[in-house]
């Protein structure tokens, strides 16, 4: 009896992009064809992305041509589903075509007949510059679309950025970002923040992020890294721009409402051009909310802090590491240093005399303030006027010229400008909007000012590290054996705490005058 081996065969499957699905409806398809020829299929290999139009860039088709070469005494028959699956550009058809042929695989395609012939080899060249051209055009019609949406101040993003979602937008098929909760509010407070320097580094940021069970973690290792914070930072659409060097468009104002202004967003790309990225510090943490705020009273350098094991437990300590120093590698204990803080806390609280004096005093500031904000606005009107002359003199010197360089270059002074115009037009229309009261002002910072012990003992990292840097301009001095010296206040705790007999407003029958103050309660 004559025993027929049966014809092995290939499988290739293939998506353009990880966002479709199909690999398995082509395999399912792909089966059935070698079932209804009695193929034997003995391998199949997949490839979920493409990489362009080489397939030598697609980890899939390198593997099927290994899996040829590994063996040479074996004709496969390989099996596509659609001939676009097979390569999308006709040098790359080409070239794959005489590699299979030359190892001696034969293709057999679901909806195309390949046939061993001039005339069908003609005919399998012009399909594929046919398919070549049809990804073109596509791509071509792609990115003009994507182009006319930036420039119309839609965001092109498949996912929506953290702290949006998408929205459909009222007229035409756009989607328009609209802010999501609570991650909005979290990405808006760490870019305020950090423009105001209530957060000096990237690396607070990250730990910030990485405490707040709200805020949307990586599944595969559960942490934000710090390159996260920087592409938050760098990322104009959280202040109502659009933007694309690839698609060669500009800064452009958004559909959307951004989470911070355009001035906050300036602020932190210059705070990010002036000091590079600052790497991550792992000892300074909620365990030891005093790290770089306590000095040593012998030498002057910051404490350390690191725990030490014990017998049956861990001890936190703070700890002068400078050498030569007489109290190098003395301990001391955490609680030690940081209770006889919370007294101290509580003696540079001001009192009520001192508040009343400092509402007078910020009185008075806030109506110069109106004054100035007049001046400003007019000030700002006409800059922007003077800004715009500039541009237009810029223009006709681009039409004027004929040097690639020379229009290059204007451009991007214009594009400057024009970035300047945003944020004037953005402080304008502030300056129209209603402004809270004097006293609606006041009341969160005399909250502080008032009584910063409370923050202390709230137990919050982060306010507390916040009410160190604003409650006193210099680290503390501090020795086991006296304790803290007299600490450095900051300029508005200096004036509370009435010394020296400063002068300070107070109101007195709707008039302001100066009075001495005293440090009695």
């Amino acid at each position: 009896m004559q025993i027929t081996m049966r014809q092995p065969a290939i499988i290739y499957c293939r998506v353009s992009d990880k966002g479709q699905t199909g690999l398995g409806s082509q395999e399912h398809r792909c089966r059935q064809h070698a079932a209804d020829r009695d193929y034997d299929v003995v391998q199949v290999f997949y490839d979920e992305a493409s990489g362009g139009g080489d397939f030598m860039k697609r980890k899939g088709m390198v593997a099927l041509i290994n899996y040829l070469d590994d063996h040479p005494h074996i004709n496969f028959v390989v099996i596509f589903d659609d001939i676009r699956r097979y390569a999308r550009e006709a040098e790359f058809h080409l070239t794959l075509r005489r590699l299979m042929e030359e190892r001696g695989a034969k293709r057999e395609c679901l909806n195309y007949n390949f046939e061993d012939s001039p005339e069908g080899k003609f005919n399998e060249t012009v399909n594929a510059a046919v398919g070549q051209l049809e990804r073109e055009t596509n791509a071509r019609q792609a990115r003009q679309k994507k182009i006319a949406r930036l420039e119309a101040g839609y965001a092109v993003y498949n996912k929506p950025p953290i702290g949006y979602r998408f929205i459909k937008a009222k007229h035409g098929n756009n989607k328009i970002l609209v802010r999501h909760e609570p991650t909005a509010s979290i990405v808006q407070d760490i870019l305020e923040g950090f423009a105001s320097n209530r957060f000096t580094s990237q690396a607070e940021i990250m730990r910030r992020l990485n405490a707040d069970p709200c805020f949307p973690k990586p599944q595969s290792t559960g942490k934000i890294k710090i390159q996260k914070v920087t592409d938050m930072l760098t990322q104009p659409i959280y202040a109502g721009y659009v933007s694309s060097k690839e698609l060669g468009v500009p800064l452009t104002p958004a559909k959307h409402e951004g989470l911070i202004s355009k001035a906050t967003y300036e602020k932190i790309q210059g705070k990010l051009k002036d000091s590079a990225r600052t790497p991550a510090r792992k000892d300074l943490n909620k365990d030891f909310v005093l790290r770089g705020a306590v000095a040593c009273s012998c030498c002057g350098a910051n404490l350390k802090s690191s725990w030490s094991k014990g017998n049956k437990q861990y001890y936190a300590y703070y700890l002068c590491q400078t050498k030569g120093c007489e109290k190098y590698g003395k301990s001391i204990p955490r609680a030690k240093i940081e209770g006889a803080f919370e007294d101290l806390i509580h003696d540079v609280q001001p009192s009520k005399v001192m508040i009343k004096a400092v509402i007078a005093l910020c009185k008075l500031h806030w109506d110069k303030r109106i004054d100035n904000a007049k001046a400003s606005t007019a000030a700002l009107k006409t800059e922007l006027g003077e800004i715009e002359g500039q541009v237009s003199k810029l223009i006709e010197r681009i039409v004027e010229s004929a040097n690639d360089r020379v229009i290059s270059a204007l451009e991007n002074k214009i594009d400057d400008l024009e970035r300047k115009k945003m944020v004037i037009r953005e402080k304008l229309e502030n300056t129209r909007q209603i402004q809270p009261t004097f006293e609606e002002s006041l009341e969160l910072s005399l909250r502080f000012l008032s009584n910063p012990q409370r923050i202390w003992r709230s137990g919050i990292f982060n306010l507390q590290r916040l009410m160190l840097k604003l409650v006193f301009r210099e680290p503390l001095h501090y020795s086991s054996d006296g304790g803290y010296r007299t600490p450095k206040t900051s300029l508005p705790f200096n004036m509370l705490e009435g010394k020296s007999g400063e002068f300070l407003p107070v109101l007195k029958d709707g008039a302001a005058e100066k009075t001495r103050t005293s440090t009695g309660n």
